[in-house]
This record gives C-alpha cells, sequence and structure tokens, in this order.
C-alpha cells in the first residue's frame, strides 16, 4: 500500500513565517517593477531556434536493397523515411523500456509484493516481452534496409523524454510504487507509439511482420491495464474506465 510519510520538509515558506516576511519586505524594497509578459523570452527563443540545428536527420538507406525501396517509393507509399524514424523511436523507447521495468523489478525484489500489486513473474514477463519488441523493430528495421544504431529524430526525441521517466525509477529514494507511476506515464506513451506504427506499417504495405506488430499493440495495452490495476490497488481505490 502506498504510505505517505509525515517528516521534516523546509521547502515551503511558512515553516519560518519571520523569515518569509522579512525576504517578501526586501523584494517590494529593492525589486524594480516591470509591466511584460513573456513576449521578450519567447522573442529570444526564436532567434535561437532560427540558429539551430534541427534535432536530427533520416540517413538515406546503408543498402542498395534499402536504397532502391525507398527511391521506388515501396515503404509507405511516397514517405519511406517517416515509417523509418518511427521505427527508430519505438526502438529507442522499447530499450528504455526494459531498463524502466529492471529497476521496478529491483525494488519488487526489495520491498516485497503487496496486495493487488505486481508479482515477481508478472515483472520478469513484462521484461521478456520489452526485449523482445525491442528485436522485432531492429528485425524489421533491417529487412527494409535501414540501420537500427541510427539516432533517429523521433528517436533522438522520445529518449530525451524519456530520460525523466527512467531517472525516477532508478532513484534510490523512489519506492516501488512511486516507480509504478513513472511506469504508467511510459505506458500511456508506448501504446500510442506502438498503434501509430501499426498505421504506418498498413499504410505502407508492410505486412511480414504485422502480425507481431499487433501482438506488440495487444502486449502494451495489458502492459498498461495492468500498471492502472497495481496503481489502484496501492491507493486502495478501484480502476475507473475512461471512456465513462
Amino acid at each position: 500500500m502506498e504510505t505517505t510519510e509525515i517528516g521534516i520538509n523546509r521547502t515551503g515558506i511558512a515553516t519560518s513565517k519571520g523569515r518569509a516576511e522579512a525576504m517578501l519586505e526586501a523584494a517590494q524594497t529593492f525589486s524594480v517593477v516591470a509591466e511584460s509578459d513573456a513576449t521578450p523570452v519567447a522573442e529570444v527563443r526564436a532567434r535561437y531556434a532560427e540558429e539551430s540545428d534541427p534535432v536530427g536527420s533520416v540517413p538515406p538507406p546503408p543498402s542498395i536493397k534499402g536504397a532502391v525501396k525507398a527511391v521506388a517509393g515501396e515503404l509507405l507509399g511516397n514517405q519511406p523515411f517517416q515509417l523509418i524514424d518511427k521505427l527508430g523511436e519505438r526502438l529507442a523507447f522499447e530499450r528504455t523500456g526494459a531498463r524502466l521495468y529492471e529497476a521496478i523489478l529491483g525494488k519488487l525484489r526489495h520491498e516485497g509484493e503487496f496486495a493487488g500489486g505486481p508479482t515477481i513473474e508478472e515483472i520478469e514477463r513484462i521484461v521478456l516481452q520489452e526485449y523482445s519488441h525491442f528485436r522485432l523493430i531492429d528485425s524489421i528495421i533491417r529487412r527494409i534496409g535501414g540501420d537500427p544504431t541510427v539516432v533517429t529524430p523521433s528517436a533522438n526525441l522520445h529518449a530525451t523524454m524519456s530520460a525523466g521517466i527512467l531517472a525516477v525509477a532508478v532513484d534510490p529514494r523512489t519506492t516501488l510504487v512511486q516507480s509504478l507511476e513513472a511506469a504508467l506515464l511510459a505506458e500511456l506513451t508506448d501504446n500510442e507509439g506502438w498503434e501509430t506504427l501499426l498505421e504506418l506499417l498498413v499504410e505502407g504495405k508492410e505486412t511480414v511482420e504485422l502480425e507481431d506488430v499487433q501482438q506488440a499493440v495487444r502486449d502494451e495495452s495489458d502492459h498498461l491495464a495492468l500498471v492502472r490495476s497495481w496503481l489502484a490497488a496501492a491507493q486502495e481505490r478501484e480502476t475507473v474506465p475512461f471512456d465513462l
């Protein structure tokens, strides 16, 4: 069960009312009040954006086979590199997913199971499925002539976004339940990403691994449902469907 401890927390100003009042008085006395909004900051950011390089790019296929297919438009119609970009995204995210659940597994073994929460066998199964999904994406990229070691723009973006999620799970201060909250955020993103990839594969008439991708979509949907149920159990509440 999730517990919230009461302890010494000095982050709020109410713990030192006298000093807080003195700080506010000094700020009012010595600060220059300027009427402005966020427009100047936005303008500076816009200038930086104009001078900056993009997050990344999708390189041309390294193999003759891949180049021919790309030029011929056999991958996703006339947008072959969009599919490669999203495949790179899933590859990066599944790598993070495996590491995330490995960290959760460690905390589960340390803290022990709780009523309605995950079992060691369930987390181990999810870890294996995440690795399986990673290998599936790797095989698709190689089959269509791409390079799975390339960090595509979407892969770079999702690796940056998911870094905080993984940081929560590996932080020694966080609990199992808090790590499951990080997993919930990851699963919401992961489910959307897999559904997008499935649509791209169907549109691009890439049907070789289609059944495997459909199974991965079902796996990720199961992961999301499990994490939701575990958090509900930890918080002693019932799961409520989102379509009410």
